[in-house]
């Protein structure tokens, strides 16, 4: 089976598992249209914007889809909070999707400070390191 690179990172995995989460979520809850469509389209932001990144040749441009999926998970978080405070969702998913968030954040701060510092790397396809970082 032939996989895309971005298919292999944790954090794409970690996001699209958390996508599912809130769709899930969202088909058992009636949801007011607006909060509904923005938390499924900023939880689904997070995902794409890892996979578009690592398509990218520049390090300018691959941080700039870290920074946008980094910021989607401050407005998932923004949601859940927001849906805790008016009763609409419970503590627990609250709980557990912040959690999640925060894991996510962490990994794509790294990403991000990655894209910042590395200028060049060649031969590390096997390492675990990121091989689509090139100039």
């Amino acid at each position: 089976m032939i996989m895309f690179y971005f298919q292999k990172l944790d954090v794409y995995q970690k996001s699209k598992n958390f996508c599912k989460e809130i769709y899930s979520i969202l088909d058992e809850k009636n949801f007011y249209r607006v909060t509904n469509d923005q938390l499924r389209r900023a939880s689904f932001s997070i995902m794409l914007n890892i996979a578009e990144g690592t398509s990218r040749f520049s390090n300018k441009d691959r941080k700039n889809f870290f920074v946008i999926a980094r910021g989607s998970t401050f407005e998932c978080v923004a949601i859940l909070e927001y849906l805790f405070e008016t009763e609409e969702i419970t503590q627990e998913i609250i709980q557990k999707g912040e959690k999640k968030l925060e894991g996510i954040s962490k990994m794509l701060f790294g990403l991000i400070i990655l894209s910042s510092s590395i200028s060049y790397l060649t031969g590390l396809s096997g390492s675990g390191l990121y091989p689509f970082f090139v100039s």
